[in-house]
């Protein structure tokens, strides 16, 4: 197959009914007015394709290229497109939102309103239209940001493994004071990134926690104290080092019954609690004060993606150095060995898709 600049084909990832992706050869795609055609130089595979792939009814159409972390490098500008040129080398911000409604106005672009319901999220690359897991891919002029000499594996991940944790972690930046508890739970790709974005930005103490030996190590240097979240007294350290206040802030990367009711147990009154994971479990609730898990006051939130303004945040602290992504690099032909190796937890931080001409980009 051939994939040099006057192809009309090109390798990708794509989900051809539910349940059934694999590397497919399909159409190169030509730029729509307001579009840019990015060369891919790398995207970023993370759970949220473990779940398109093993979902019996997505909201992903047959057919949709996967692949929502992408850099790349601009082949050619659609008409109307005069920000942009050739040459240049950007990431695209995953929310394709409209730039127009009061949400868009107000730079709450993963809260942008023209959407299909009420709990539809924007359009995503990779998720609702054709993302970055080929040699090529079409995205609105709007979504881009430069990333000058960033190592494209490093910025591929920054649009959601670095973007989602800093817009959570800002949703409660006034929790995160001197002298106050933040409680991380789930050290993977972002749980990872969280801890390094608390370290960089805020004065808060950190607790890193998983049930990964291999996930703390990681996570260690940027923590201030790093406990293994299945041990039976983690909720009762937790409490006990807060002198039976509790965690201000808790950010859960799991989001099974599991992690949300530990964050339950030591979430303190008036703290918050931001649900990241979407392992499907329940935060138990109830309207009395009598029996309540909760404490008055707490505060939850399942944030989702972030802004323009978040993403060059951390493209910002990417390039000086403050987050440094985890990253294992396959090539794209090898697009389903890394899924695999994913969904078997043999991958070290984010895996990341490199298609064969940006080897030599």
């Amino acid at each position: 197959m051939q994939t040099n600049g006057c192809c009309d084909t090109m390798l990708g990832v794509r989900l051809a009914r539910p349940g059934e992706v694999g590397l497919a050869e399909l159409p190169r795609p030509t730029p729509g007015a307001g579009e840019v055609l990015l060369r891919v130089l790398a995207a970023g595979l993370c759970q949220t394709d473990l779940h398109i792939r093993s979902a019996a009814d997505s909201r992903t159409p047959d057919g949709t290229t996967l692949g929502h972390e992408i850099a790349g490098v601009i082949e050619q500008c659609g008409n109307g497109v005069t920000r942009w040129h050739p040459g240049e080398r950007v990431v695209v911000h995953p929310c394709w939102s409209c730039g127009t409604c009061a949400a868009c106005l107000a730079g709450r672009q993963n809260a942008c309103r023209k959407t299909s319901s009420r709990v539809a999220p924007p359009h995503t690359p990779g998720v609702t239209r054709h993302g970055g897991m080929a040699h090529f891919v079409c995205a609105p002029a709007g979504s881009l940001m430069p990333i000058g000499t960033l190592d494209p594996a490093i910025a591929a991940t920054l649009t959601d493994a670095a973007l989602t944790p800093y817009h959570a972690i800002r949703t409660c930046a006034e929790h995160l004071h001197p002298g106050s508890t933040t409680v991380v739970i789930g050290l993977g790709g972002l749980g990872n990134l969280a801890v390094q974005i608390l370290r960089a930005t805020t004065a808060t103490r950190i607790v890193a926690a998983d049930v990964s030996d291999a996930a703390i190590d990681a996570a260690r240097a940027h923590a201030d104290l790093t406990l293994r979240a299945d041990a039976p007294d983690f909720a009762d350290t937790i409490v006990a080092m807060t002198d039976g206040f509790g965690a201000d802030v808790v950010l859960d990367f799991v989001g099974n019954d599991i992690t949300l009711r530990h964050a339950a147990a030591i979430v303190g009154r008036y703290g918050t609690i931001r649900v990241v994971g979407l392992s499907g479990g329940t935060l138990p609730f109830i309207a009395r004060s009598a029996n309540n898990p909760l404490p008055r006051g707490v505060t939850v939130m399942c944030p989702y993606g972030g802004t323009y303004s978040d993403l060059a945040a951390v493209i910002a602290l990417a390039q000086c150095g403050a987050i440094q992504p985890l990253v294992t690099r396959f090539p794209l032909a090898d697009a389903m060995q890394a899924f695999d190796a994913l969904e078997a937890g043999n991958v070290r931080g984010r895996a990341v898709l490199i298609p064969d001409h940006a080897t030599s980009s």
